[in-house]
């Protein structure tokens, strides 16, 4: 999700998703979303108020661990 959209913005907005559709999109459960995407935005990697916005440095992160 940190590629969606135009290439070179330094983050992404994802349209608005329910934690259980991600949850079904990735094969997990919604409490493993939640702990996750909590444990992203503490970390600074996303931010969630009116939409998901993925920092591309999640990507790197994720590729890279």
């Amino acid at each position: 999700m940190a590629e969606f959209g135009k290439p070179g913005k330094p983050d992404t907005l994802i349209p608005q998703i329910t934690q259980d559709m991600l949850a079904e999109m990735v094969g997990t459960t919604r409490s493993r979303v939640s702990f996750f995407m909590n444990r992203f935005r503490k970390l600074g990697f996303i931010d969630y108020n009116r939409g998901i916005r993925v920092h591309k440095s999640l990507l790197h992160v994720v590729l890279h661990d």
